[in-house]
């Protein structure tokens, strides 16, 4: 009799292709406990299903970026705000965690091991948000939120080493830069509790970024290609307009970005 009890791309199928947000977020826990008490299969399970059939919840409505609203933080309309957008992509992350796992079936088992703990971590930073969310007379959907981050999935649906340049060290990389002004502002209006969230969320968001630049120069190995080249390069191709600073220097080198990558960035920005 099989030790295991379920199957990582059944599960991820649970996640990706049914439209509840607790049902996501439950096929994330159970995936994650299998996992930890060695009751997860890993092995290939089914045909994979295209990315244009990925469910999502009817609210929030999504919407153009340009019309997402954008308040001040010295109001508490403007704090739901900001909180409801994080609180959006770190809902979108859990997708993207499953996705990339389930979509990519020729990685090694370590790689869909760990975007399962990176789906577990986002699981918990979306429930952090909409706790306060929640404590504000607020709650997730409530707001209109856009859908850019997964516009850049369906983009890379058909290569693992542009997925991982354009998620992990792009999208995900560029929160590192732009959350420590986040939590400042939200401790200067005395939103500690909402800051607080955010310093956990930044902590773990390194380890994110830092599996992504692993596997990308993993990839990046088993292709024969020079990294550095290789990733300015899909930057070029899928990312219109390129990246613009500030960038979080230390936060970046930490989750493996080199010297030289931050000064083209830079010289970029």
């Amino acid at each position: 009799m099989s030790r295991f009890v379920s199957n990582i791309h059944a599960l991820a199928e649970r996640c990706l292709f049914q439209p509840a947000v607790e049902d996501k977020l439950a096929a994330t826990r159970v995936a994650w406990s299998d996992q930890e008490n060695g009751r997860l299969d890993l092995t290939s399970h089914g045909v994979v299903r295209p990315i244009a059939d990925a469910a999502f919840p009817e609210r929030p409505l999504r919407v153009d970026p340009r019309q997402v609203p954008q308040r001040k933080l010295t109001t508490l309309e403007g704090r739901v705000a900001l909180l409801h957008a994080l609180a959006h992509i770190e809902f979108t992350a859990i997708q993207l965690a499953w996705d990339i796992l389930y979509r990519f079936r020729d990685m090694p088992d370590q790689f869909r091991i760990d975007w399962l703990g990176v789906a577990e971590e986002e699981g918990r930073h979306f429930d952090m948000l909409r706790q306060r969310l929640r404590e504000l007379g607020a709650d997730y959907g409530d707001l209109p939120a856009h859908g850019g981050l997964w516009q850049v999935a369906t983009d890379t649906q058909d290569d693992v080493l542009a997925r991982l340049a354009l998620v992990p060290r792009c999208m995900e990389a560029r929160g590192l830069d732009v959350t420590p002004a986040m939590i400042e502002k939200l401790e200067r209006v005395g939103d500690q509790a909402s800051a607080d969230h955010l310093k956990i969320i930044l902590r773990d968001e390194v380890g994110h970024v830092t599996l992504g630049s692993r596997w990308f120069h993993w990839e990046c190995r088993r292709r024969g290609v020079e990294p550095e080249d290789a990733y300015f390069g899909l930057l070029r191709r899928h990312l219109k307009g390129g990246l613009r600073g500030p960038f979080n220097r230390e936060a970046r080198l930490a989750a493996g970005f080199s010297e030289r990558e931050l000064s083209v960035l830079d010289q970029q920005g």
